[in-house]
């Protein structure tokens, strides 16, 4: 059982390794402006994320209603252990990944929002309310 779910877990690193690759290129795409890169990149992560929710759904399947946790802290086996913590490891690079990727695009497009805003001013006339507040 242990030798099984070592492969099961090792093939679900693999594929979250892919996925963190693909994250990194992203990135890189999103510091050069890239946008056609970026939206040919989609469907290569759509892809790698339905190959990780397979092994996800196959390790489920096998450890059946046992968590993968107590199942690790059970065992003596140092190589099931290992391969865990790696597993946890690539976890978390993948989720500060995303997150510095996702606060990337939000700042890149924050910043082009106030560069139309300064180009393209609104031209509705101001008026002050009762109060003297600006009403727009």
């Amino acid at each position: 059982m242990e030798k099984e779910l070592i492969e099961l877990m090792r093939n679900q690193e693999s594929q979250l390794e892919a996925l963190l690759i693909l994250l990194k290129v992203q990135q890189d795409m999103i510091m050069k402006k890239d946008t056609f890169g970026l939206e040919g990149l989609v469907d290569k992560l759509n892809e790698c994320s339905k190959i990780i929710a397979k092994e996800e759904v196959a390790r489920r399947k096998f450890l059946g209603e046992y968590s993968l946790v107590d199942i690790i802290n059970k065992c003596n086996n140092e190589e099931l252990k290992h391969v865990y913590e790696k597993l946890r490891n690539t976890l978390n690079e993948i989720i500060l990944q995303k997150e510095t990727n996702s606060l990337l695009l939000k700042q890149e497009l924050i910043f082009t929002n106030k560069m139309l805003n300064v180009i393209n001013p609104d031209r509705e006339i101001k008026t002050y309310n009762s109060v003297g507040g600006l009403r727009k």
